[in-house]
């Protein structure tokens, strides 16, 4: 099964994620716990997860998340790129987070595969 976010998706870059509506969230020792209220799902991200978390509360795309990473934390681009994309499509099924029509038609073609 291919992940939503997808290496083999040209259009990664340009895939604009921003933080689910329906999901809040609080921050404890550098980590972030988020509970989305309508689903029950909640996650808890270490320092690069929130990392993540506090840029993507404005619409971010994936390549200005790769770009924060690279400029603060020590990895090689691949790793990077690769960590994002099974971050992302976690959050994103279950529904954390929001991504524009590129993500969510992969995930479509996903499930269909």
């Amino acid at each position: 099964m291919k992940k939503a976010f997808s290496q083999d998706n040209e259009s990664l870059g340009a895939v604009t994620i921003r933080r689910a509506k329906d999901a809040i969230s609080t921050e404890l020792d550098g980590e972030t716990i988020i509970l989305n209220i309508e689903t029950g799902v909640y996650n808890g991200l270490d320092q690069v997860g929130t990392t993540v978390w506090k840029q993507i509360e404005e619409p971010t795309t994936f390549d200005q998340l790769v770009s924060v990473i690279l400029d603060e934390y020590k990895v090689n681009r691949r790793q990077c790129i690769d960590d994002l994309c099974s971050f992302l499509t976690d959050m994103l099924e279950n529904k954390l987070i929001e991504a524009d029509d590129n993500a969510t038609d992969s995930i479509r073609q996903t499930e269909t595969s």
